[in-house]
C-alpha cells in the first residue's frame, strides 16, 4: 500500500540508477521551471524508499527544477521498494506514457533489462516477452537492438550529439540506421567488399552531417541500386563506379549516384516502351494502308532527326 503525500526536501531525493531517460534537454527542463514557478509542483513525485534515501519513480524532470529552483519541499509518494527488474519495467511503462526518450539509451537499458530477466530466469526473454517487459512494441524492440549492433564509434557519436541542444543536433539514430541500412544492401550484393561497406556508411553519415544529403530516407536508393544490379539491369561495373564516387567525393551525394544509375535504366525502360507501342502503332498504321498525312508526316519526321542524333552518341 502506498503510503499518502508526502513533503520533504529535495536534497533527500536521488536519481532512479534505472531510468533510461539519460539526457535533459535544457529546453524542456526551462518550459517546466516557469510553469512550477507559476504553479507549484501539480502532481507529487513517485519515489521508494531505500535505507534513508528516496529514490525517484517518476518525477526526474520535476526534481532537477525544484532543485533548481531552490524550492524547499516537494509533494512526493512512498511506494514499496521494487526489485531491479521491476524497477526497469516500471521505468520503461511509467515514461513511455510520457515524452518519447531518446532512443539510445533506451536501448541500453532495454539490454539491462533483458540481462536482468536473464539472470532471473535462467534464459533471455524471447522478443514478444521483451517488448512486453518494456511496455513497447515487438518493432521498437527490434529498432532498439539494432541500435546496439552498431558500431561503438556510432553510439557515441550519437550519445555526443544527445548532449547537445536538439536545435543544434544533426545527426540522429534513423540517419545512421539508415546508412547502415543502405550500406549493407551494396554488400549483399557484392557491390562492396567488408571494408568498403564501412566507408559507405562513414561517407552518407558525414554527408548527413555537412547537410550533402539531406533525405533521411535517402540511403534506400542504395537498395534499389542492389537490386538493379541484381535484375541486371544496371551493370555491377556502373554500380560499383558510382559506389566509389559517394565514397571518395564529399560532394556527391545519393540522388547523384542514383540519377548516374538506376534512374538512367528506369528512364531508358520508360523510352523503350512508349518507341515499342509507337512501332506497334505504325506498324497498325501501315496495315491498314492509311496515307501518310502532313501532320504525322512532319512528326515523324523530326522524330527521325531525334533518333539519329541519339544513335550517333
Amino acid at each position: 500500500m502506498a503510503d499518502a503525500i508526502r513533503l520533504v526536501p529535495p536534497r533527500r531525493l536521488t536519481p532512479n540508477p534505472d531510468n533510461p531517460r539519460l539526457i535533459f534537454h535544457a529546453d524542456e527542463l526551462y518550459q517546466l521551471e516557469e510553469s512550477i514557478k507559476l504553479q507549484g509542483i501539480l502532481v507529487p513525485l513517485t519515489v521508494y524508499e531505500d535505507g534513508s534515501k528516496l529514490f525517484l519513480l517518476d518525477g526526474e524532470r520535476r526534481w532537477r527544477c525544484s532543485v533548481k529552483l531552490g524550492l524547499k519541499q516537494v509533494p512526493v509518494i512512498v511506494q514499496p521498494k521494487p526489485t531491479r527488474l521491476q524497477n526497469i519495467m516500471m521505468m520503461f511503462a511509467i515514461h513511455n506514457q510520457r515524452k518519447d526518450w531518446d532512443p539510445l539509451p533506451s536501448a541500453y537499458k532495454l539490454q539491462e533489462l533483458e540481462e536482468e530477466f536473464t539472470s532471473r530466469q535462467g534464459q533471455p526473454p524471447t522478443e514478444t516477452q521483451l517488448s512486453e517487459l518494456a511496455s513497447i512494441s515487438r518493432g521498437e524492440v527490434r529498432r532498439l537492438k539494432n541500435l546496439l549492433s552498431l558500431p561503438k564509434t556510432y553510439r557515441d557519436e550519437l550519445m555526443d550529439e544527445l548532449g547537445k541542444p536538439r536545435s543544434e543536433q544533426v545527426i540522429t539514430v534513423d540517419h545512421v540506421l539508415e546508412a547502415t541500412r543502405g550500406a549493407f544492401a551494396l554488400r549483399k550484393r557484392d557491390i562492396v567488399d567488408d571494408q568498403d561497406e564501412e566507408r559507405v556508411r562513414r561517407a552518407v553519415v558525414d554527408k548527413f552531417r555537412s547537410g550533402v544529403i539531406k533525405n533521411t530516407v535517402a540511403p534506400r536508393q542504395l537498395a534499389r541500386l542492389a537490386r538493379a544490379v541484381e535484375r541486371d539491369e544496371v551493370s555491377l561495373a556502373t554500380a560499383r563506379r558510382v559506389t566509389k564516387e559517394l565514397i571518395d567525393n564529399p560532394k556527391y551525394s545519393i540522388d547523384d549516384a542514383f540519377r548516374g544509375s538506376v534512374e538512367q535504366v528506369d528512364f531508358e525502360h520508360t523510352v523503350e516502351q512508349l518507341a515499342t507501342r509507337l512501332a506497334d502503332k505504325l506498324h497498325e498504321h501501315a496495315a491498314r494502308e492509311y496515307a501518310v498525312g502532313e501532320g504525322l508526316a512532319d512528326a515523324l519526321s523530326d522524330l527521325s532527326k531525334v533518333i539519329r542524333a541519339i544513335l550517333r552518341k
